[in-house]
């Protein structure tokens, strides 16, 4: 089964509790999950995963976290051919620029050649029954991958 690498940042807690539900969710289909906080995380240790999951919330105008700057900056230098992917967030569609850092991370992991495994989900605010769904969703196309 899948070896799956999950990061995230969270500043209110929502994205940390989207990166516990794919966790638990994942873990109960057979996959290994190694969770971590991004600020916390070298991006090296992508390498060594079939998967690498990113979830991250968008700060202020359409800016990634700052937590989440140094992360990103090394992910861009990484080769991750191959390797599947999938990054999901929350954001609030008040802001111009709704979940921007989500597609930062998409297009880094683009780069680099990792292979993405599922359409990128955007959460407005609080995750809701749906948006438990598509995080669902997002985890079999994952693990289908």
């Amino acid at each position: 089964m899948a070896n799956i690498k999950l990061v995230y940042a969270s500043m209110g807690g929502r994205n940390e509790q989207i990166a516990n539900y794919l966790q638990e969710y994942l873990e109960s289909q057979g996959a290994t999950v190694d969770k971590s906080e991004i600020s916390q995380t070298d991006a090296t240790d992508l390498e060594n995963f079939d998967v690498g999951i990113v979830v991250t919330y968008t700060y202020h105008d359409g800016d990634l976290p700052d937590e989440a700057v140094d992360f990103f900056e090394d992910l861009k230098q990484l080769d991750l051919h191959g390797k599947i992917y999938g990054v999901a967030g929350s954001s609030s569609k008040k802001h111009q620029h709704f979940g921007r850092a989500v597609d930062y991370f998409d297009a880094a992991f683009q780069q680099i050649g990792a292979v993405k495994g599922a359409e990128n989900v955007k959460i407005n605010g609080d995750p809701e029954t749906s948006d438990l769904d598509d995080l669902r969703m997002f985890a079999d196309q994952l693990l289908n991958a």
